[in-house]
């Protein structure tokens, strides 16, 4: 134990190393230079950035289009806690702007060598000023600038070697610079990015409409058309607008290896919120094959007051208030999105039904504009059994084309929906006897509450099992199936399996259309519980693309 008279007394801390431990927990890293610096130009209403950066220098410079700044703000723009976005405690509580502590500039002067070349849009002329580690001016000139503002970060962590040490290596951190840089694109699509190392350019991002236009130049072999987008205002009793924003990957289409691309934003931010992503997964229940992840990215637009972004220097960490309400929120809005319906269908379905409904009041002299309500959205998609392929798939016509829907995995679908609507336990007369059941297998079929009974030496009498299978031939099988393990759910697919009928199975048109009807309206209809997909489309613009029907007869026999 160490001897108390030899301990030091307290005292304050010098002034220089308290802003040193507080520059360093605001500017950790390249990446969250990048990240301040972009988000301040955001602020500034920029839709370009420009990047350049040269990592063995441990320099960088942030280009931007934003409003810029005039000389008196330039002045006091490093200074500590020098900010336009807030002016008193109540202000923490309305915080729209991504930025409001005034803290990164002056971080910055702390730990590197900081120059700023700004000109605000009104002026005629702009102003360089370089800042010393107090964020003071020290040097100020006027430049030759467009409008909006250049900040030049040099010999970072100068002043602070141990900090560079430990850090990753320089590919490392370039790596963690994209992933920073893709995330701010994610939740402001309207912005152009262009990043270069050193000279050299190294990446390019465009803006877009939306997020589902930003997504695809993010990762490799995804295309828009992999992706619904979906966007909705919700009620509350602020002046503040909000919504939520999503934009997901069809499961039949792509998914992931790892939950890497499952993201959560709220008011222009990427945060952590193990929650919300939780409910993202959980959404996506049983349409992915096993130990595959969705890519789906959500946007909350949340009143200020209703968000505590003080958690974290990096306001990646907050709390959000009525999380259950946006969890909810979000759980219904991915599962509208996952249903085939009119917004999900392509554009030229849409064209065709436009055109019907304009002959349609053309016939009838009335040229009134009508809207459309959900009946009549739920009414567009028609389904048409017309046959059968090798006894296992459907042929399903529809005004925009045609599909292929497997019959098995579609039927399976609606038993699988059915049963976790509803999964009850009919008696069985004359009970089913089983013989060698392990204890793991007994417990198995106690957790699914079915009835087991003792009928002998290492005999068993089963007397209830799942309304779907009571009625089978191969009932015992499918008992014996269900008590190898697995919870509810599985049991339920298991089930839903094994009801379905086969492939194989030759099915009259009315049969067919029945499948058809009960698979559309399912909630979840373009995969099987597995997650297979269930329908191969087949729409009418791919069709004339392919047999080349926009040629002219004439030309393409050379007269």
């Amino acid at each position: 134990m160490q001897d108390a008279s030899l301990m030091a007394s307290i005292q304050p801390l010098p002034v220089e190393v308290v802003h040193l431990i507080a520059a360093g927990e605001v500017i950790d890293s390249t990446a969250a230079v990048v990240r301040e610096l972009a988000e301040n130009a955001l602020d500034a209403g920029a839709t370009r950035i420009a990047i350049s950066l040269q990592p063995e220098q441990w320099s960088l410079t942030v280009a931007d289009n934003g409003c810029g700044m005039d000389l008196e703000d330039l002045q006091e723009a490093a200074t500590a806690h020098s900010t336009s976005k807030i002016r008193h405690c109540d202000d923490l509580w309305k915080i729209t702007s991504l930025g409001f502590r005034g803290e990164a500039l002056h971080s910055l002067a702390q730990l590197a060598q900081l120059e700023i070349l700004s000109r605000s849009a009104n002026s005629g002329e702009g102003w360089r000023v370089v800042y010393n580690a107090l964020g003071e001016p020290v040097q100020v000139e006027t430049v030759a600038i467009a409008p909006g503002t250049i900040v030049k970060v040099s010999h970072l962590f100068g002043s602070w070697t141990v900090r560079r040490q430990g850090l990753p290596s320089p590919a490392q951190q370039l790596r963690a610079v994209q992933n920073t840089i893709h995330q701010i694109a994610l939740c402001h699509p309207q912005v152009t990015w262009q990043v270069k190392q050193g000279d050299r350019p190294w990446f390019s991002l465009i803006l877009g409409a939306s997020v589902q236009e930003i997504l695809p130049q993010l990762l490799r072999d995804l295309h828009w058309q992999d992706l619904q987008h979906f966007q909705q205002e919700i009620a509350n009793t602020t002046d503040f607008p909000q919504s939520i924003e999503l934009v997901l990957g069809l499961p039949d289409r792509c998914h992931r290896r790892r939950p890497d691309w499952v993201k959560v934003a709220t008011n222009g931010r990427i945060v952590k919120s193990a929650e919300l992503e939780q409910t993202i997964l959980s959404a996506f229940g049983r349409t992915l094959p096993r130990d595959r992840y969705p890519v789906c990215f959500v946007h909350l637009h949340v009143s200020p007051e209703q968000i505590d972004w003080n958690r974290h220097p990096a306001k990646a960490q907050i709390y959000l208030h009525r999380l259950s309400f946006w969890q909810e929120q979000v759980k219904e809005a991915i599962s509208r999105s996952l249903q085939i319906s009119p917004a999900t269908l392509p554009e030229g379905f849409h064209q065709q039904r436009i055109g019907k409904l304009l002959k349609a009041t053309e016939a009838k002299g009335d040229y009134t504009p009508k809207k459309i309500g959900k009946k009549d959205e739920e009414a567009l998609i028609e389904l048409r059994a017309v046959a059968q392929v090798r006894n296992t798939y459907i042929v399903a016509e529809h005004d925009n084309g045609m599909w292929l829907v497997e019959q098995h995995i579609a039927h399976e679908r609606v038993l699988y929906e059915q049963l976790c609507d509803r999964w009850q336990l009919v008696p069985l007369e004359p009970p089913i006897i089983l013989s060698q059941l392990t204890s793991t297998q007994l417990e198995q079929l106690a957790r699914l509450e079915m009835e087991v009974e003792t009928f002998g030496d290492r005999l068993w009498a089963i007397r209830s099992v799942p309304e779907m299978l009571h009625q089978r031939d191969d009932c015992s099988q499918a008992i014996l199936e269900l008590s190898l393990g697995g919870d509810l759910q599985t049991a339920q697919v298991a089930t839903a399996c094994r009801s379905a009928i086969r492939n194989g199975t030759p099915l009259t048109i009315p049969e067919m259309q029945d499948i058809l009807d009960r698979w559309i309206r399912t909630r979840n209809p373009r995969t099987c519980p597995h997650g297979r997909p269930i329908y191969l489309p087949l729409e009418e613009t791919a069709l004339a693309r392919f047999f080349r029907r926009h040629w002219v007869i004439g030309k393409s026999h050379g007269i």
